[in-house]
């Protein structure tokens, strides 16, 4: 009777965990991707940033810019050096990005897989905006320290027509992100290290190194810097704005 009694008690009581334990949900692959963005980037802000080309010979052409973003469609980025890229500017608004080019006139189209500095990054890779606007989420596969997730671009104008990005765990920011064309080809592999704390709640990497399989040998760095959340009005964001960005810094 003793024993039938406990017997009873013990399927009591996992009956009732089944019914009232707290759930485990399913990671959603878009809120962890929104999170991914919010993590890395402020939704309005400025920063400095150097591009550094490397060839396989070791030699090296670098450019520095000043870049403001506005939401998560309006971008601008300024050449400050070298001299001869001085005064520079490039806009981009959602999938639309023009160059401006002192005293040749209006500024001109440009498109995402162009590249206005040579190197592995392209036009879409110095003009980032969010993830989660270009991109819907895919298969999500969660690891031991990571979480693999696999993203399709929502439009045929987007550069990269596939990315699987691998997310840290603990920091919820990207470790790496390979870039593949419609086709499956991978065209380059982002990388990004060294998280920095830029203050005002901004933590995330400050290095994004990149180089690609159609490129041997050829490698391009990205260095963020003075990262710092800033309002804009929207005439910054426009044509006729693009030869007087200067006047933001």
């Amino acid at each position: 009777m003793k024993q039938l009694k406990n017997s009873t008690r013990i399927f009591t009581i996992l009956l009732t965990s089944f019914f009232f334990a707290t759930p485990v949900f399913a990671v959603d692959g878009n809120e962890l991707l929104r999170q991914v963005d919010a993590n890395m980037q402020p939704e309005t802000y400025e920063m400095y940033r150097k591009l550094i080309n490397i060839e396989p010979d070791g030699k090296k052409k670098e450019f520095l810019l000043y870049t403001v973003k506005k939401g998560q469609d309006k971008m601008v980025a300024l050449f400050l050096s070298p001299a001869s890229e001085k005064g520079r500017a490039t806009l981009r608004l959602g999938d639309n990005m023009w160059l401006y080019i002192p005293n040749v006139g209006k500024p001109i189209r440009i498109t995402s897989l162009q590249s206005v500095v040579g190197g592995i990054f392209n036009n879409s890779d110095i003009l980032r905006l969010d993830y989660s606007l270009e991109y819907d989420a895919g298969e999500l596969v969660e690891n031991d320290d990571t979480y693999t997730l696999e993203l399709k671009a929502k439009t045929t104008s987007i550069a990269y027509d596939r990315l699987m990005m691998t997310i840290d765990k603990k920091t919820t920011m990207p470790l790496t992100i390979e870039c593949y064309t419609a086709s499956g080809m991978l065209i380059k592999t982002l990388r990004y290290s060294k998280i920095e704390d830029f203050g005002d709640g901004m933590v995330r990497p400050s290095v994004l190194e990149t180089d690609s399989p159609l490129h041997k040998g050829y490698r391009s760095v990205m260095l963020f810097a003075k990262m710092k959340k800033k309002e804009f009005a929207d005439e910054v964001f426009t044509l006729n704005y693009m030869s007087k960005v200067d006047e933001l810094r």
